[in-house]
């Protein structure tokens, strides 16, 4: 499977904004303190899932991206998608033309492996993943380190 860092960003984006969106709309800058993604790799990813529409902007003072529907409604598959991400297995993305146009010896093997792996993340919810205790640690754990971080930031301009 070819899940380059798109994928895996856009995911762990999606999450991020799944903890800290119910309340007030989250910015990128503030995903991408906590997760530490480039500000403009998040904004790559969010104008794709902005059309998708997976997201929504909310503009003004306050404003940010929050989630377009429920948590339960968006899966994982789905996100990968709409940053144009494949999963796939296969030499020839499906196509059964592995080898000499035709499918290779193997085709059906790594056809069958993607299929679980597409079966599997779709099964698999923002909700589901929110609802992990790992997941839900990690989380607090971030947002103390950036808490952590905004006050160091305060006493350094203090000094100067």
């Amino acid at each position: 499977m070819r899940l380059t860092t798109k994928g895996r960003y856009a995911v762990t984006a999606m999450l991020d904004l799944a903890f800290h969106s119910e309340r007030t709309p989250v910015t990128l800058m503030d995903i991408a303190t906590r997760q530490t993604i480039s500000l403009s790799y998040l904004e790559q990813l969010f104008s794709r899932l902005r059309r998708a529409e997976m997201v929504v902007v909310v503009r003004g003072p306050g404003g940010g991206y929050q989630l377009s529907r429920p948590v339960a409604e968006i899966n994982i598959s789905d996100i990968i998608k709409a940053v144009d991400e494949q999963i796939d297995s296969t030499q020839c993305g499906g196509e059964t033309n592995c080898q000499n146009q035709k499918a290779c010896l193997t085709h059906d093997l790594w056809m069958g492996l993607s299929n679980q792996i597409h079966h599997y993340l779709a099964s698999i919810s923002l909700a589901d993943l929110l609802e992990r205790k790992p997941i839900q640690e990690v989380a607090s754990r971030q947002e103390q380190d950036v808490e952590h971080l905004i006050e160091l930031r305060r006493e350094v301009i203090v000094r100067l």
